[in-house]
């Protein structure tokens, strides 16, 4: 991928982060949206402690200077809009080298020992290089993450990304992928030469191979199933009967996107 492939998250108004300064605390602490959980869910709930018109999307603009003065509190993005906000302005911040990280303090620690209000699900790979919580600039309690080797769904991936949607109403899953994918490239590789890879990283092949885009060739092939990959985890995760019928009512979105290590932008995979 070209280094000046400057495409980052983008919103149609500039967002604000909701982030509280020194002791007080945590912003996301609020009430917990009410989600009509069966006792089942309230059991669970326990154990665990604890889009429609989305109006904008992800487009191409200039990296941002960091803003100045103390940051804002703000409430819990409630809405899938304001989560894409949220991680919009966090990227940013990432990408002009003026991180906040937030919500460290002894204060906020001591808040989220009785409970947790995160406003995205991000389902990413667990490439070393892409953490979450760093390249959007948040902090403890605000992302719920999943990773796996090339964002590969199984049962319990399925079941994590659904506990943070049904049970902690979390309004915003990202199937975040990212630039020169190893998990992307072994499978390409393997569908090539034929040779099985080692034990269980074979399960990751087959799951990312329906992805692979078979138009393109060596190095372009690798990039261009990198972003398949993500559409085809996202359209997945857009199936899902429960998410399915939050997705319809405007109260969840299911978006993909990809993280170029080059520049250290996040654009949307339309």
């Amino acid at each position: 991928m070209p280094a000046n492939r400057a495409y980052v998250l983008a919103v149609n108004s500039p967002a604000t982060a909701h982030r509280g300064a020194g002791p007080e605390p945590h912003p996301l602490a609020g009430p917990r949206p009410t989600t009509g959980g069966t006792v089942r869910r309230t059991l669970l709930r326990t154990a665990l402690t604890g889009a429609a018109a989305l109006g904008a999307g992800l487009a191409a603009t200039p990296p941002a200077t960091a803003t100045t003065g103390a940051p804002r509190t703000r409430p819990r993005p409630s809405t899938p809009q304001e989560a894409l906000q949220e991680l919009a302005a966090g990227n940013r911040r990432w990408r002009a080298c003026r991180e906040r990280h937030p919500h460290e303090t002894p204060a906020i620690r001591r808040t989220l020992t009785t409970a947790q209000h995160p406003f995205a699900v991000v389902l990413g790979c667990i490439d070393s290089r892409v953490p979450p919580e760093l390249v959007f600039d948040q902090g403890l309690g605000d992302l719920m993450t999943v990773r796996t080797a090339g964002e590969v769904l199984d049962e319990a991936v399925l079941g994590s990304v659904a506990y943070g949607v049904l049970e902690l109403g979390i309004p915003l899953v990202v199937v975040l992928g990212h630039q020169s994918c190893g998990a992307v490239r072994a499978a390409v590789e393997a569908e090539q030469s034929g040779e099985p890879l080692p034990a269980h990283i074979q399960y990751l092949a087959d799951r990312i191979s329906p992805a692979i885009d078979h138009s393109k060739e060596g190095d372009a092939r690798i990039d261009a199933t990198v972003d398949a990959n993500v559409r085809l985890v996202r359209s997945e995760l857009q199936a899902e009967p429960d998410l399915a019928a939050r997705i319809s009512t405007g109260a969840l979105a299911v978006v993909g996107a990809r993280y170029e290590l080059t520049n250290q932008a996040v654009h949307r995979i339309s």
